[in-house]
């Protein structure tokens, strides 16, 4: 397959159909789009990238060049991720001190006055998907993405409780299952993008301000998180 052809530059083809020079260079991906909007950076990973030091450290660098040289520019990552690299090397450099560096560098962007909006089209896994898509304003995936904090399979041989509990759990908490329709349940993801309407989806979110986190508040509504949103009101009414 051609570099050209590749899943991830596809998607930036429906997504900018004005144009985009977004380019991969490894599992980086990084460039920017043309919308009806204006310009937008894009950030991100491919391939089902493991997010390691090195990948950490390259993602971060993309986001403090992009609040550098192009302020204001609202930023879309998009997050093909199956979470941090599980390696004796990255862990003994401090692979969740790169991650959080790279969600501090999001949270600059932030702070500078970037709208941030991640978008899910391939993987999304535990660290990997907290520093690279969680941290956005809002976030959104295709229906086919794979999203989850850990495979049911490694749920139970951690918790040591049987998979066909954990699978009845799923049925009725969106809390315990993996997948897109029950991370939107949970508010983590606010809508799903249809393949054939991206860039629609993409400029509709880029006119919409950022805000108050909305997940909570979500959560609520739509059943998965029944009690996040009230909880998170009484700590700020005591505070």
């Amino acid at each position: 397959m051609s570099e050209a052809r590749s899943p991830a530059l596809a998607l930036c083809d429906g997504l900018f159909p004005g144009g985009h020079d977004v380019r991969a260079e490894g599992l980086l991906l990084w460039g920017s789009g043309r919308t009806a909007d204006g310009p937008v950076a894009v950030i991100g990973t491919r391939d089902h990238a493991a997010i390691g030091v090195d990948l950490a450290y390259a993602l971060a660098g993309e986001v403090l060049r992009v609040v550098r040289e192009h302020p204001g520019r609202p930023i879309l990552m998009l997050v093909d991720t199956q979470g941090q690299q599980l390696s004796r090397r990255d862990e003994l450099l401090g692979n969740g001190g790169y991650l959080a560096h790279l969600a501090k560098c999001f949270e600059v962007a932030r702070m500078r006055g970037h709208l941030l909006l991640s978008l899910v089209y391939g993987e999304a896994v535990s660290g990997g998907f907290l520093a690279l898509g969680m941290i956005a304003d809002r976030t959104y995936a295709l229906a086919d993405a794979q999203i989850r904090v850990m495979a049911l399979p490694a749920m139970a041989r951690i918790t040591q409780i049987p998979i066909e509990a954990l699978q009845e759990l799923c049925r009725s908490s969106a809390i315990f299952g993996p997948g897109v329709d029950n991370y939107a349940r949970l508010g983590a993801v606010e809508a799903v993008w249809p393949q054939d309407a991206l860039a629609e989806g993409l400029v509709q979110a880029l006119r919409r301000p950022a805000g108050p986190d909305p997940r909570a508040a979500l959560g609520r509504e739509r059943g998965g998180r029944t009690l996040a949103h009230d909880v998170v009101q009484a700590v700020l009414q005591a505070a």
